[in-house]
């Protein structure tokens, strides 16, 4: 460790692997650490079985037979899927990290609304078919969808009438004569927003993540999501190997005792006797407890299930998001379930994960309209985290930390992290424009 680096890198979660991997690619000299034996840190993948009993349970119970290997499970802790043409997929293609993965397409996508579980459309077909809207309201959605798809913040003729700058969410639906309902599908299931602020924010933000929903959703067809086989606990080990590849310098089971200061700089990381020296620092929240302030929790329920999850056609992967207004509450509801198909689970087996932002002092219940739609449950495990953030932007230390990981059952808000601490970082946005080859269908 006696030599000096660009960056040093503490935490092998997915995060801060695409991060090392983003500045190894970048021609930076990169060392990463983790004090953890295993890659991935929160956003780890258990396996065995038995590995996740032991962490919730302690020795105090084992799993039952009938699940079969504990070695054929591959359990995430934070489970979430990749948008098919979203930031991660660009930025996994740019980097190579695709050579090392292999992704299906998650069968369904599916809302509820008044107590009942709909399929999100998937096309025109399905929209006229779909009992979500009655029939003159489809004809409006239609239309909607249309102009979402012309809309261009530079030609003033696709506006509509409508004033990027200053017109809202709220105004385009009125525009359209959309009712409340179908603003909350498409708000919340497709632009895949968490509250309801959006609606008062200007439209375009909007229209960019439908366009992003229906441009993924036209790659493969059944949904916009995609997934590595055996579980998301790949991604940050791909990301390790890219950095390997690029000179880049992994240590697991190494512990981390302080992040060495000068003038306010900083200049190294300490682990027992030994300084590594650095111009840089990158790392989650857990390693730097005074740079980083609580903005909330969020609460995450692991749930085993011998069949899959009702009302979803017999779905071996799907996503259903619950709208906040559905349930009276102030942020979705998430429920993700993955099986046999992708790898994670022995046959007959599914895993299904509900989370969502805590907004009480019982959490628990306040997943419950989630748990509720998964039919009969046989293991449970949960866990409420804190969330944090940095308190500052690093740029006078040195020190570049990622959020903690938020609820949502995708992984754009985790992009969005990713690529403004590499714009702190190296002073620089990422370039997407380097990446000339878009395609994942190597491994389709």
């Amino acid at each position: 460790m006696d030599q000096e680096y660009d960056a040093i890198v503490l935490g092998t979660g997915l995060k801060e692997c695409i991060l090392s991997g983003m500045l190894s690619v970048s021609g930076k000299k990169v060392l990463h650490i983790d004090r953890n034996n295993y890659y991935g840190g929160e956003s780890a993948s258990l396996t065995p079985l038995e590995q996740l009993f032991e962490q919730f349970f302690g020795g105090n119970k084992k799993p039952s037979a009938e699940m079969g290997r504990g070695r054929d499970w591959n359990v995430d802790l934070i489970p979430k899927f990749l948008m098919a043409n979203g930031s991660l997929v660009k930025l996994l293609i740019h980097t190579g990290v695709t050579r090392y993965l292999e992704f299906k397409s998650i069968e369904g996508s599916y809302v509820y609304k008044g107590g009942k579980v709909y399929k999100v459309p998937a096309d025109e077909m399905e929209a006229l078919a779909t009992s979500l809207m009655g029939m003159f309201e489809k004809r409006r959605f239609k239309k909607f969808l249309v102009w979402v798809q012309t809309f261009d913040v530079n030609n003033q003729s696709t506006w509509e009438g409508l004033n990027p700058n200053t017109s809202t969410m709220q105004n385009v639906y009125e525009k359209f004569g959309l009712d409340d309902n179908t603003a909350d599908f498409t708000g919340h299931a497709l632009a895949l927003w968490r509250d309801e602020a959006y609606k008062t924010a200007p439209f375009p933000a909007t229209v960019e993540r439908i366009k992003l929903y229906s441009d993924s959703l036209a790659r493969y067809g059944k949904s916009p999501y995609l997934y590595p086989l055996y579980g998301l606990g790949e991604l940050p080990q791909g990301f390790a190997r890219l950095s390997a590849i690029y000179g880049g310098t992994y240590m697991l089971d190494k512990k981390v005792d302080e992040l060495v200061v000068e003038n306010g700089k900083v200049v190294g990381v300490r682990s027992g006797d030994e300084v590594a020296k650095c111009k840089q620092v990158y790392c989650d929240p857990s390693y730097v407890p005074d740079r980083v302030k609580k903005t909330g929790q969020v609460i995450r329920a692991i749930c085993l299930l011998n069949h899959p999850i009702p009302n979803t056609n017999d779905a071996a992967s799907c996503q259903i998001i619950i709208p906040q207004k559905q349930v009276g509450r102030h942020f979705d509801i998430y429920i993700s379930c993955v099986s046999n198909a992708n790898q994670v689970a022995p046959k007959g087996w599914y895993v299904a994960m509900v989370s969502t932002t805590v907004e009480t002092s019982n959490p628990e219940a306040e997943i419950l309209p989630g748990l509720q739609l998964l039919g009969t449950i046989t293991e449970k495990f949960v866990k409420v985290s804190d969330v944090y953030e940095p308190v500052d932007l690093g740029t006078e230390s040195q020190i570049f930390i990622t959020k903690s990981y938020d609820p949502t059952t995708h992984f754009e808000t985790t992009c969005t992290d990713v690529l403004e601490v590499f714009k702190r970082g190296t002073t620089e946005s990422f370039d997407f424009t380097k990446i000339t080859h878009l395609s994942l269908e190597d491994n389709e």
